[in-house]
């Protein structure tokens, strides 16, 4: 693999203790093209524009995906990823659904591993940061008919990141627009989901919320994410989350996070979750925690949820709360803190 280093860091000017999500990236990009079948030209380059050009195919009709993962560093400095060929499955679902290429594993895992070894020193040496991993890739070919691409483009870029959420999480269960439907690409990461889901997000922040809960398109009566995030709640002493679905995006975080509820001997339910549900479980008490999962939150407590003129609150639960618990479970084996008896993390 050919490797051209940056002969300008941003390392020393890059502020470490005041991260905002998403807007810090490291030196370099993994980039890949694929044409004629077969992918080639892969490398490691600084980070920086590319060039593409207006009739470019993603510009026009949407075939984009992309994955979401982190790297962290355990207490002797090594390198740790969290379950990457779960994340690079997933990307390949997402790919065959967009009609776009798979990536076999030897690129996937060459090209992180080796970005991540240039770029180590981005990792932060900290128990509440990392190194937020996007692998993506675009239809690039010059051609504006509506049909598929006949090349592709395949990039890594990396961007230190601590929290996601900042203060109280509010949120407001959504009646009008939907996320995704069955038959649609809800379950992929299409950049189109995310698109979609702008303009009814950007109305409930305007109205003070943090994010909106995504409900069924056909009724909105039944409950399956929560922005971009999977929704657990916790009633009376059982952990309920809506089962996958062709709407529904299957979390990786998510997954881990029953994986160690089942393990702590938590039970767990994955079912339909109609809104009614937890409103009865609110009004007689039984609704005693919620909380958001996913790559780039972690896993993050809600505190209020909007139904109608409804307000929910929902007290923090101590010392006794499911959500601290399995957070801090899931920290200390992504940090190497703990022995991780599931076999997720792998050490470069």
């Amino acid at each position: 693999m050919k490797i051209t280093k940056t002969t300008h860091s941003k390392l020393a000017n890059t502020d470490f203790d005041n991260l905002s999500f998403g807007k810090s990236f490291s030196d370099h990009m993994f980039t890949a093209n694929f044409k004629d079948g077969e992918w080639h030209n892969e490398e490691i380059i600084p980070y920086g524009p590319i060039s593409v050009n207006p009739s470019t195919h993603v510009f026009h009709y949407g075939q984009a995906i992309f994955e979401g993962m982190k790297a962290y560093k355990n207490k002797e400095g090594k390198i740790l990823l969290f379950r990457p060929l779960d994340n690079l499955k997933r990307l390949n679902t997402s790919a065959e659904r967009l009609c776009m290429p798979t990536i076999d594993e030897d690129l996937f895992m060459s090209g992180l591993t080796e970005l991540l070894r240039v770029d180590s020193d981005w990792i932060p040496n900290s128990d509440e940061k990392s190194l937020y991993i996007r692998p993506f890739m675009i239809a690039d070919s010059e051609y504006i008919r509506a049909t598929p691409s006949s090349s592709y483009r395949f990039m890594i870029i990396t961007s230190p990141t601590a929290s996601y959420y900042k203060g109280e999480t509010k949120l407001k269960i959504e009646e009008k627009f939907a996320r995704s439907v069955e038959g649609g690409t809800g379950f992929a990461k299409a950049a189109g989901n995310y698109a979609a889901a702008f303009a009814p997000t950007k109305h409930a922040q305007n109205d003070g919320y943090t994010q909106v809960i995504w409900t069924d398109a056909k009724n909105h009566e039944y409950i399956e994410e929560s922005g971009t995030m999977n929704i657990m709640f916790r009633i009376n002493d059982t952990l309920i989350t809506p089962k996958l679905s062709e709407s529904i995006l299957g979390g990786i975080t998510r997954d881990s996070v029953l994986a160690i509820a089942k393990q702590k001997g938590i039970d767990v339910e994955e079912r339909k979750i109609s809104v009614k549900e937890i409103v009865e479980a609110h009004k007689n008490n039984t609704l005693k925690e919620a909380f958001g999962v996913g790559t780039a939150v972690t896993l993050n407590p809600i505190d209020k949820i909007t139904f109608r003129d409804l307000d929910i609150h929902i007290e923090k639960q101590t010392p006794n709360s499911y959500g601290q618990l399995l957070k801090k479970e899931l920290l200390s084996i992504q940090y190497g803190k703990t022995e991780d008896i599931f076999g997720w993390t792998m050490e470069l």
